[in-house]
Parts: C-alpha cells; sequence; structure tokens
C-alpha cells in the first residue's frame, strides 16, 4: 500500500525533475544551435562574398583563343612587310628574283648600304637630314604650340572660346591632302614654293593636338594648383611651363609622335611644292628613284635599301618615348 502511495509522488517528482532537465537540455541544444547557426551564417556569408567577388566573370577559352588568334594574324600583317624589306635589303640585285621572298641568300647588307650611300655623292644622305628637319624641328615646335593652344582653351574663359574649339575639331576632320592645293596657292603668292619653309611651316599646325591636349590639360591640370601656384607670385607664362607641362607631358609625347610620324611620312606636300632635288625629304626622294626604275634597274636596290633605313628613325623615336607614356602625374598634388 505504501509502494502504492509512493509510486505517484516519485512519479511526480521524476516527472518533475526531467521537466526541470529537459527545457534546459533544450535550452542548451537551442543556444548551441543559435549560436553555431550563428556563427555559421556570419562566417558563410562573408565567405562566399569573398569567393563570389574572387572569382568574377569567368572568360570563356574560346574568347581568350579567339582574342589571340586576332592579334596573331594583326602582328603578322604589321611585320611581314617589315621582314620582307629587310631580307630583300640584304640580297645583291641577281638574287632578288631568283631566291625566296621572305628568306636569306647571300648577307650583303652593309655592302648595300655602302652602295646607297655612295651613289650621287650621297645624296640619299641629303634626303634623310631633310627628313629629320622637317618631321624633328615640325613636331616639336608643333606640339609647343598645340599645348599652348589647347592648355589656353581648357583653363582661361574668354569670348569666342567654344566657337574656335568647334573650328579646331572641324580642321580634325579636314584631311591634309585637301589643303595642300590651297596651301601651294598660297606659298606661290608670297614667293616661298620650293623652298625648306613651304613644307616646314604647314607643319607646325596640329589640330588633332590641339584638340587632345585641350582634353588632357582639362583633366590633369587641377585649378587649385595654378591658383596656388599665382599666390606664391608665379605669371601665367612660368606656370604653363613649370607646372602645367609636366602635368601634361604624356599627352604631349602622343602629340609628338604622332606629329612626327605624319611629317616624315608626308608625300603629296612635298611633291606640289618642291622641285629641287637637293630640298627632297627621303619618301619623295625614293618616289623619284622607283618612277626611273625602268631606265636604271640598279635604283630597284637602292629603293628598297633606303625605305628599309628609312623606318629605322620612327622605331628608334617610339622606343625612347614610349617610356614617358605615364598617366595620373598630378594624383595627390592637391589634397
Amino acid at each position: 500500500m505504501s509502494a502504492i502511495l509512493s509510486s505517484p509522488a516519485n512519479g511526480s517528482a521524476d516527472s518533475n525533475q526531467a521537466s526541470d532537465v529537459a527545457p534546459t537540455s533544450r535550452i542548451r541544444r537551442g543556444g548551441r544551435g543559435q549560436a553555431g547557426g550563428g556563427h555559421g551564417h556570419g562566417h558563410q556569408g562573408p565567405a562566399g562574398s569573398d569567393t563570389t567577388r574572387a572569382r568574377g566573370p569567368r572568360e570563356s577559352p574560346l574568347s581568350r583563343a579567339g582574342a589571340l588568334i586576332v592579334m596573331l594574324v594583326f602582328t603578322l600583317y604589321f611585320l611581314i612587310p617589315i621582314w620582307w624589306l629587310f631580307i630583300a635589303s640584304t640580297k645583291s640585285a641577281p638574287q632578288f628574283g631568283n631566291t625566296p621572298a621572305l628568306w636569306f641568300a647571300d648577307f650583303n647588307l652593309f655592302e648595300n648600304i655602302g652602295q646607297l650611300i655612295a651613289y650621287r655623292d650621297g645624296v640619299y644622305l641629303k634626303w634623310m637630314l631633310n627628313s629629320v628637319l622637317y618631321a624633328g624641328l615640325g613636331a616639336l615646335l608643333g606640339t609647343l604650340f598645340a599645348a599652348m593652344c589647347g592648355y589656353a582653351l581648357a583653363k582661361y574663359r574668354f569670348p569666342g572660346r567654344d566657337a574656335i574649339f568647334n573650328v579646331v575639331l572641324g580642321g580634325v576632320l579636314v584631311p591634309a591632302t585637301a589643303l595642300a592645293l590651297p596651301l601651294f596657292l598660297i606659298f606661290s603668292q608670297v614667293g616661298l614654293t620650293n623652298t625648306f619653309w613651304s613644307v616646314f611651316l604647314p607643319s607646325l599646325v596640329s589640330p588633332f593636338g590641339v584638340y587632345l591636349t585641350r582634353i588632357f590639360a582639362a583633366s590633369s591640370v587641377p585649378d587649385e594648383l595654378l591658383e596656388a601656384s599665382r599666390l606664391d607670385g608665379a605669371g601665367e607664362i612660368r606656370t604653363f611651363f613649370t607646372i602645367s607641362v609636366r602635368l601634361m607631358f604624356p599627352a604631349l609625347v602622343t602629340v609628338f609622335l604622332f606629329q612626327f610620324v605624319a611629317i616624315w611620312n608626308n608625300f603629296f606636300l612635298p611633291l606640289i611644292m618642291l622641285r629641287d632635288e637637293t630640298l627632297f625629304p627621303v619618301t619623295l626622294g625614293l618616289y623619284a628613284w622607283n618612277s626611273q626604275v625602268n631606265q636604271i634597274p640598279e635604283l630597284r636596290l637602292y629603293v628598297l635599301v633606303g625605305a628599309f633605313l628609312s623606318i629605322i628613325p620612327l622605331v628608334i623615336t617610339f622606343l625612347l618615348l614610349q617610356r614617358f607614356w605615364r598617366s595620373g602625374l598630378g594624383a595627390g598634388s592637391v589634397k
């Protein structure tokens, strides 16, 4: 009887103890679950986002292969003519038509160069010197004038500024060959045809250089830096040459290279302006020789060797000036 009476009490005690333990265990499991879940969620979120951010858009192997093929085709398109010209310059006149076009025969490059220089008392060297003067001085002064004009259009406000810039944009769209005949008529009126100045003076004008320097000056030369220079007592000319030119130098190098190549390869303007052979640039001189190949066959080899030598100054100029193509020179100059 006592066992019967004591069993419900014991059962109720056990049940109360179990009920007291169960919520505690559930709280502990829930706490661990929530803590673990919270920790897992907090850890998984950034990890997943970092993984996604690190991977980014995956590049297709097919697109990469297509881009490489396109670059390879264009590289061969530009390099094969130079390679052919180099190979042709190393051959003698009889070997030119009887040997493979893209491979060597007898290496006679230096003998051919010697014959080219000695032909007609070294007139080829005179043509190269004329081209260096036309292109070098013209590109240097043209770049300086373009920098001044572009800087003024970008940093000064005056009536008609936008109209002048629109005229400059129109000049960019006009081909140089379309201006050759009007220039000839103008220079003939003042008696400057068949002179050094008839080719040199038109090369000083570069609408594209003005446009490029104007855009670059507006973005790379801070107005606060110019105001600080003026407060320090520097004049406008000193500010331009000591501060603005240095910040615009990458654009100036680009303008110089474009102008140098354009003047060096200029053919139509010297053809119209010049009659004296001693004033010819190398392009016009080689054209004059090439037009006489049927009468003087040995000139064919001289034309090839001369054309190969004429591209060397362009290559050297690019190699020397490419290290100056830096951007962001003004970054950090203004806090």
